[in-house]
């Protein structure tokens, strides 16, 4: 499995377990975040902290994430980057967009 799913208190925590986040798995993760939207589920916590890289295909499910969360009235927190995935979300401007903390437990807090 590319990614750990595990329902918390007030959230879903979806830890990725590859290196890269990139066209072979980010469709698997769009379908999970879908799935886990219509669960009803609002907020969501993304855990890239053992993701090496990510491209556009890794973006766009990052920000299917945060749409799903918004639509639902709740909150999307993605923690855990590492400096080349940091740069990426900076130089996409999208640091401007999502909530980005460093730790699941910050994350957490963001939350409740």
């Amino acid at each position: 499995m590319d990614f750990n799913i595990e329902s918390r208190n007030n959230s879903t925590l979806i830890q990725v377990q590859t290196e890269k986040l990139d066209t072979h798995v980010a469709p698997a993760l769009k379908s999970e975040l879908v799935l886990i939207s219509g669960k009803g589920e609002k907020n969501i916590i993304l855990d890239l902290k053992k993701c090496e890289y990510c491209d556009s295909s890794g973006l766009s499910a990052i920000l299917v994430a945060n749409r799903l969360c918004k639509n639902a009235g709740g909150t999307f927190v993605l923690c855990g980057l590492n400096d080349a995935v940091e740069r990426l979300i900076t130089i996409s401007q999208l640091d401007t967009v999502l909530n980005i903390t460093d730790t699941v437990s910050d994350a957490e807090k963001m939350i409740s």
